[in-house]
This record gives C-alpha cells, structure tokens and sequence, in this order.
C-alpha cells in the first residue's frame, strides 16, 4: 500500500476555461462536482462542436468559477451557473447573462453557443485527474518551472517514497482519500493544451515533445469515484497498486 496526503484540488466549471483551486471537492460517479458541467460549441464543417483551448486557444485565458457556494456543499444534481471574466478582466457574466455569448464571440473571433450539462463534459467522462508531485517535480527537472494549471488536473498528491511515474502502472488499481473510493482507468494522455500558459496562452511545444518521446504522452492517472464524498486538502491517500 502506498499513503501520501492530498497537496491541492482543483475543478474546472467550464470545459478549457481557467478554473479555481478550492480546499474541498464532492465528488461522485461522474467526477468533481460541477466539474466541466458547462462547455462552448461553435459550428465546424456544417456541424455542432466541443470548443476546446485547441481550437481557441484563448479560452484558457477567460476564468469561470462558482462564487456563491461553499466547496463542500456543492450539489452534483444542480451545481449553480459559473462566473465568466475575460482576459482583460471584465465580467464578471453569469452563464445565463444574455450579453456572455456576444462577449465571448468578440473576444474568441467565432460565435459560440453554451450548454450546461450536470453530467460533465470531460473528454473521459466520470473521472477525476490524478497528479502526483514527484512527477510534476521530474518534468520540471527537464523542463523547467511548470504551472500546475497546465495539467487540468483535480486532485495533486503528494506520496511517501514513491518515485516519480509510479502512477503508470496503476491500472486497475484503487485508492481511497479521506474514506472516498476510487478505482483507477488508465494513465491520460495527453494533447497540446498543456503546451499552453494559463494565464497567456503562450505556447512551448517542446512540452509535449518531450512527454511523447520520454513518457509516451503520458502525465497523470484517470480514476473514477464509486461512491460519493468530499475530498478535502490534507486528507490522507491510500493506494492500492494492482495486484496489491
């Protein structure tokens, strides 16, 4: 068994969107509570698509966040409407706000439509993303300071004596924090956004170069939660490598 302590958490109300590291997160079968419930589409080739920083890189630039309910008292069935803020720093628009998506076309250069759906819309659906520190730390190492932000992630842990890239291999493992079980899917691969800076959408390739060429695309741990719970900064992480 391997034991380490939850360093931080995050969640992400609109999909691609700045997000807001909070100090407590529910979470269910579909992952954090409110996380990604809320995504952009635009028109390609005749047909509806996801919006993501791929496309438009300065979504990463806009923030959204949930400003009037305590973490931990987040309802998964009805998480509220985020708070959108531009990159110059206007807003904040409400999700309902008629004057956001006439915003958000001027700024993004595309007209968009919103939808909010309260059973995420993360690329892997029903999960959470797992990082670990001494893997973040390693890729620093290479690479140099990295905002955590570029990762997407939800739940940072730091682990007792384990070695960086000790996640790869816990497919079809399990964890449990602060009592709420977890089981593991596979390690994320991952696309370019991390190339990108959160707060410029500046953007350095040799990122995902490198993570392709030395770790097969590979940076965190897709897990899924079979019960619901609150995760909290600080609470105690037990994992259960498979086989264990």
């Amino acid at each position: 068994m391997l034991h380490g302590t939850v360093v931080s958490l995050h969640r992400w109300p609109v999909k691609s969107m700045g997000g807001e590291q909070v100090d407590a997160l529910v979470v269910d079968g579909r992952g954090a509570a409110g996380d990604r419930t809320h995504a952009l589409y635009d028109v390609h080739q005749d047909a509806s698509r996801r919006l993501t920083a791929r496309q438009a890189s300065r979504m990463l630039r806009w923030s959204a966040r949930y400003p009037d309910v305590a973490p931990d008292a987040l309802d998964p069935d009805d998480p509220p409407l985020p708070h959108l803020t531009a990159p110059d720093g206007a807003g904040p628009w409400r999700w309902d706000d008629p004057a956001l998506p006439g915003a958000l076309a001027a700024d993004l250069g595309r007209s968009v439509t919103l939808r909010r759906d309260v059973a995420g819309q993360q690329d892997l659906g029903g999960t959470v993303l797992l990082t670990t520190a001494a893997t973040h730390e390693a890729v620093e190492d290479v690479l140099g300071d990295l905002d955590l932000r570029r990762w997407r992630t939800n739940v940072h842990v730091r682990l007792d004596g384990v070695p960086a890239y000790a996640e790869e291999d816990w497919e079809g493992g399990s964890m449990e924090i602060g009592g709420v079980p977890f089981t593991f899917l596979h390690p994320c691969v991952r696309c370019v956004i991390p190339t990108r800076d959160p707060d410029t959408a500046e953007r350095r390739p040799e990122i995902l170069r490198w993570i392709t060429r030395a770790r097969s695309g590979l940076f965190g741990m897709n897990a899924r939660p079979t019960a619901r719970g609150v995760l909290r900064v600080g609470d105690t992480v037990t994992i259960a490598p498979p086989g264990r």
